[in-house]
């Protein structure tokens, strides 16, 4: 883990000095995700920290109904909002008492930002958005397809209960160039079924 995060600030360094140089910066680099837009998902780890206030230092996990507890704070609605947006909150909830709270928040892990690839693939499961991941992309992280695979008939479930709807899949008509818009971004919670 240490030598991941080793190699990640390694990598963010050489990209910050090919742009302050003028050179090509790589497309994967330039897509880094804006923590700003991030918004926070169930199962998201985050980080808190009150200036001054030790006891007030936690990691929260943001639970399956969306908020955490927090001291002093009590219920944060956390999913759907943006980690700008979770911290404002807190501050203002414990300016109560603490008139001058100086509040930082950050998000440790994107656990909850998670879409599932399930049916004839390599690697069937869940996989973390980071940050953002197509349909083409979400099947090669599954492995690709096995040689049983319905290329066509490939779809996305997204949402839940009666609000769930269907999105179709055609994987021959994206590789050939065709048809690219139904290569949607996903969202958390996407299910993609090969069958």
């Amino acid at each position: 883990m240490a030598i991941a995060m080793r190699m990640r600030r390694i990598f963010l360094s050489v990209v910050c000095l090919l742009a302050a140089a003028g050179l090509a910066v790589p497309a994967q680099a330039q897509q880094a995700p804006a923590t700003a837009d991030y918004t926070l998902n169930p199962g998201d780890l985050i980080d808190i920290a009150v200036w001054k206030e030790l006891e007030l230092t936690k990691t929260v996990v943001v639970r399956p109904d969306g908020k955490f507890s927090f001291p002093l704070a009590g219920e944060i609605q956390a999913a759907g909002r943006t980690i700008a947006q979770v911290q404002t909150e807190i501050t203002n909830k414990l300016k109560t008492y603490i008139p001058e709270a100086v509040v930082t928040a950050a998000v440790k892990e994107l656990d909850g930002y998670r879409v599932y690839v399930i049916g004839q693939v390599g690697k069937p499961g869940s996989f973390v958005m980071n940050p953002r991941m197509s349909v083409l992309q979400a099947l090669t992280v599954a492995g690709g397809m096995t040689p049983f695979a319905g290329p066509n008939n490939i779809i996305v479930l997204r949402g839940a209960g009666s609000a769930q709807r269907v999105i179709p899949f055609h994987y021959n008509e994206v590789v050939k160039g065709q048809n690219l818009p139904q290569n949607i971004q996903l969202e958390a919670g996407d299910v993609v079924v090969v069958p």
